[in-house]
């Protein structure tokens, strides 16, 4: 099943068969991105949506020195940009991090799908609101926890997110960011991303090897202490998660 990863942890029981059945027969086509490979441009008309089924993708802005912020990073089971749907541009660049695999929905099919299915439309809210959510938490980490803050709270939820999706072993987050783009996501130069991961090691918070990407996490509590980290923005399993899950259906 190509969505079988659509807010799995999350919302995922809400969605009854025959959702997740038209979901399946609204996919276009199945794509595949090399690394590193831009997507989707900043302000291009978009007439597709994407969903993510293996592989990381970055969201991402350039100031006018050529600088880079990541604002947003997208696992397996993510729309990488529902938000085309509506707005038919985007603010900002859409970029595969390493070798993906998309299913490409046509906003023509995704109008079909709400107009047969209203409580789709709301699971779909439910989705663009959770990356709201993340995008709260990411100006909180920018503001107020220091370098080994941000980058300890950024590996607690990839982490956190990626086990929502059975990705998650535990220790090994076999994910394709380098140093530099740690750096991106946590508004830091690559030498002081450089020498937090030193930092950190010698702490024995985590493993890594310079210049490599991907990461083994040695104390998760530490990490989530000095992070700040708790995941219930992510509506997991945390005090805000729907117990039982459900999904109002408007009547």
């Amino acid at each position: 099943m190509i969505t079988e990863l659509f807010l799995k942890g999350r919302l995922a029981q809400a969605i009854g068969n025959e959702e997740r059945a038209a979901m399946e027969d609204s996919v276009d086509d199945v794509i595949e991105l090399g690394p590193r490979t831009r997507l989707v441009k900043r302000g291009e008309l978009v007439e597709h949506s994407y969903y993510l089924m293996d592989g990381f993708m970055i969201r991402y802005l350039d100031d006018r020195r050529g600088m880079r912020q990541s604002v947003g990073i997208q696992v397996p089971g993510d729309w990488v940009d529902l938000h085309s749907f509506p707005m038919k541009r985007l603010d900002h660049d859409v970029c595969s991090l390493g070798p993906t695999k998309l299913a490409v929905f046509k906003h023509e099919r995704l109008a079909e799908l709400v107009r047969a299915f209203p409580r789709f439309t709301r699971i779909m809210w439910f989705s663009t609101l959770l990356d709201a959510a993340m995008h709260r938490e990411w100006v909180f980490r920018l503001g107020r926890l220091n370098a080994e803050g941000r980058f300890a709270h950024l590996i607690c939820e990839v982490a956190e997110r990626l086990s929502f999706v059975g990705q998650f072993d535990g220790q090994h987050l076999d994910v394709p960011l380098t140093q530099t783009d740690f750096a991106e996501a946590c508004g830091i130069s690559a030498i002081h991303a450089n020498r937090t991961f030193r930092i950190m090691r010698e702490g024995g918070l985590i493993r890594n090897e310079e210049g490599k990407s991907g990461l083994t996490i040695l104390d998760h509590d530490a990490l989530k202490k000095i992070g700040e980290y708790d995941g219930d923005y992510l509506y997991g399993d945390g005090e805000l998660a729907l117990d039982p899950p459900y999904l109002p259906d408007g009547h």
